[in-house]
């Protein structure tokens, strides 16, 4: 199956003449220079045959975004991501000491992060160039934002807001620029078709619907293609004087490859409350499987925010998996605290062998003056029989955000 696009079309419908922009020099002298920097040691502890890792690497994110002139602006985002004299860590893709330490996702790189030009009115937005594209809690499109070298994409995109409470969105990816520098990037022909519909139920209940398409092809020799249809709930509403929140989700996923064609579901069911200042949630993840052999697929989601942050689940196994989490979270000492336990199991598979073990994570995150945030991070996971085998690991972060 191939899908194409006339990208030619596509650069001359929405970049506007070069005379718009001669017409004022707001479009430079309204313009806004802004830089981000993440500072950031972790340590990774396995129980396999791999080294314990260590790093301390620096992000730094300059951008400077136009002023508006009739509509239209543009911005360019340079990144950088450097090792500060501890660099005893792996990265696969970037052939970086592989197979020495255990994995470290963060490739020294220096690149550009986004570039784009847009156009947006009342109802309507455009936008072409290197740029972030995510939609919802990123479980299926995100920015990977966690990593040193977050993701972006190579793409058009439109919105559409047909009403206050109607908004559509499309958006056609080229290259898919990922964590790893430019060493696994891949060419694309991806379409995303997002739309959210908003129901005020009365005073204290909202509900907001949303539908998806997620239609991904890489641009190979081999056919290719992973269609995903799904659904979203998410509402709230209050018990008695208790605010309750909740998720419903599902989608369908059919993986057509030269080697055969898949079909697997995904469910999300989640329930949380706020009780006296405490955030209670609890749910269920299912992300299926067709018969063993093939596990449901978020090739471009935010990977770390879901399944435990240990990153032992980035790629579903072919069993499929199940998550059983229970989070709670806070305030104390000027900061936000966050516990999230998680157990683990194939969806399908024999019962002798269907557990993929437990991992608790824990977070802090204390506000400082100047726009400077101060983290620290641990994730513990316990692991099982079941297959694939999950190593016993141990992660922590420690780091500090700062920019102007």
């Amino acid at each position: 199956m191939t899908r194409s696009w006339n990208r030619d079309f596509l650069l001359q419908l929405i970049f506007p003449p070069s005379s718009l922009f001669a017409q004022s020099d707001s479009f430079i002298s309204d313009g806004i220079f802004a830089a981000n920097f993440n500072l950031r040691y972790e340590s990774v502890e396995q129980d396999n045959a791999l080294e314990d890792a260590v790093a301390l690497t620096l992000r730094s994110r300059l951008t400077l975004s136009s002023g508006v002139v009739s509509g239209f602006s543009a911005l360019v985002e340079l990144e950088d991501v450097r090792s500060i004299g501890i660099d005893d860590y792996s990265v696969r893709p970037s052939g970086f000491n592989v197979g020495r330490y255990s994995v470290i996702a963060d490739p020294e790189t220096t690149e550009l992060d986004q570039g784009f030009i847009q156009y947006s009115d009342d109802k309507f937005a455009a936008k072409v160039g290197r740029q972030v594209i995510v939609f919802d809690n990123q479980r299926f499109i995100g920015h990977v934002g966690w990593w040193q070298d977050r993701q972006t994409f190579d793409a058009a995109s439109f919105a559409f807001r047909a009403s206050d409470n109607l908004t559509l969105n499309y958006n056609y990816i080229d290259k898919r620029r990922r964590i790893f520098a430019e060493d696994a990037d891949l060419d694309s022909s991806d379409h995303l078709f997002h739309g959210d519909y908003k129901v005020f139920l009365g005073e204290d209940s909202q509900l907001t619907i949303g539908g998806y398409a997620y239609l991904l092809e890489l641009d190979d020799m081999a056919s290719n293609s992973l269609d995903t249809y799904g659904f979203r709930l998410v509402g709230s509403s209050r018990l008695d004087t208790l605010p309750v929140n909740y998720i419903v989700e599902y989608a369908t996923q059919e993986s057509e490859t030269a080697f055969g064609d898949n079909e697997a579901q995904y469910l999300l069911l989640e329930a949380g409350v706020t009780l006296e200042g405490i955030r209670l949630r609890a749910g269920r993840e299912q992300l299926g499987s067709d018969d063993g052999g093939y596990g449901f697929s978020t090739p471009l989601a935010t990977l770390h925010a879901h399944n435990g942050w240990a990153d032992l689940f980035l790629g579903t196994p072919a069993s499929g998996l199940i998550d059983l989490y229970f989070g709670l979270g806070g305030s104390a000492g000027g900061g936000n605290w966050l516990l999230t336990y998680h157990e683990f199991a194939a969806d399908d598979r024999p019962s002798s062998a269907d557990d993929f073990g437990s991992e608790l994570d824990l977070q802090y995150v204390y506000p400082l003056p100047d726009s400077t945030t101060f983290g620290i991070k641990y994730a513990r996971h316990s692991g099982a029989d079941g297959l694939p085998v999950k190593p016993d690991t141990d992660k922590f972060w420690i780091w500090l955000n700062f920019g102007f």
